[in-house]
């Protein structure tokens, strides 16, 4: 079950990837996902992925750094929508560990039997590898 702050984040996403699909151009995929995040003080954050054939940064990596960028809080909570259907995805695994890493008390939106679901990043990367501390 999705708490109101949860829906908050939902929304935005879904939002901003409804922008993304509405002003792309027919035969660039670009920009294809979109993401939200909001944080502890109840900032939202939106962020787009950008693909390209040399590797490029996903939405949800897009958002922590924009939310970096204006001293955010820590994340409470992230989701990521797909612009061409608006669904919620599940974040890769390189952003699982990077949300981990950085933001260990976040919450992910993910979908799963019940709809959706907002679950603790943890859940997300068992056995995760722990960088150590120097």
């Amino acid at each position: 079950m999705l708490t109101a702050r949860d829906l908050t984040v939902l929304e935005a996403a879904v939002e901003a990837a409804r922008r993304l699909e509405r002003h792309r151009p027919r035969d660039d995929y670009t920009h294809t996902v979109a993401s939200a995040a909001l944080d502890v003080g109840g900032r939202l954050h939106t962020g787009v992925n950008v693909h390209h054939f040399t590797g490029g940064p996903c939405a949800e990596l897009v958002v922590l750094g924009a939310a970096a960028a204006v001293t955010a809080d820590r994340i409470e909570t992230i989701v990521a929508v797909a612009s061409a259907d608006l669904r919620v995805l599940a974040p890769c695994g390189r952003c699982r560990q990077v949300l981990l890493d950085l933001h260990p008390d976040a919450r992910v939106i993910v979908t799963d039997e019940r709809g959706f679901v907002a679950v603790p990043v943890s859940d997300l990367v068992p056995y995760a590898y722990r960088q150590p501390v120097a």
